[in-house]
């Protein structure tokens, strides 16, 4: 294993950014950069300043109040979105259907792709055969640029993954044309809650650890 050559977030135990109360570590990475250039994005870029704006008056308001979905859906009012794509897992289409009737009860206007959008073969885009879940027969790809383009041609003002597969997002953000939030990452094997192997990797997930 190559040796850390630069001090990471991760390393420190005083976490002093928050609050200002202790001292700040040595070679801490927000020590020593250009933070009036960063300041002044907040202040004065219009993009930049509204959305950190909405996530902290969402934040200061609702913080331990709001699920996620209800945030989100207080996140797209504030930042003005008018129409708001959905970019979904096949496999959580049940969830996107319940999520677009609560979006449509508050009035906000939802478009959706799912991830198998176009059905090409997984195939005919280079993926060998034995890669897929059945072998021998059709089995549609997740195409997520395809769901970014489609969103881009509806001129959403914000994008919403609901359970993309790792590195399917990816592609997703990167071809977005709008400002994405997550409402739902997929873990098909703890629920959808992937922070559960965290919690239990010193015990059940211990096997994390090996390589």
């Amino acid at each position: 294993m190559s040796e850390k050559s630069k001090f990471s977030c991760s390393d420190c135990g005083v976490l002093n950014c928050y609050r200002q109360e202790k001292e700040f570590p040595k070679d801490c990475p927000g020590e020593g950069v250009e933070l009036e250039r960063i300041k002044d994005l907040y202040r004065n870029d219009p993009f930049v300043s509204k959305i950190a704006g909405a996530a902290a008056e969402i934040e200061g308001l609702y913080y331990c109040k709001y699920t996620r979905v209800e945030e989100t859906i207080a996140f797209a009012k504030k930042i003005g979105a008018k129409k708001v794509g959905i970019a979904t897992c096949i496999g959580l289409i049940n969830e996107t259907k319940t999520f677009v009737k609560i979006l449509e009860a508050h009035g906000v206007e939802s478009i959706c792709t799912n991830c198998k959008v176009g059905s090409i073969d997984k195939a005919e885009a280079g993926i060998p055969e034995e890669l897929k879940l059945q072998k021998g027969c059709f089995e549609g790809m997740c195409n997520p640029v395809l769901q970014a383009e489609l969103l881009n041609k509806e001129g959403t003002d914000l994008n919403i993954i609901i359970g993309l597969c790792v590195g399917h997002d990816s592609l997703f953000i990167k071809y977005s044309n709008a400002p994405i939030t997550t409402l739902i990452i997929k873990d098909r094997v703890l629920g959808h809650n992937p922070a559960a192997a965290l919690y239990n990797a010193n015990t059940y997930y211990r096997k994390l650890f090996t390589p």
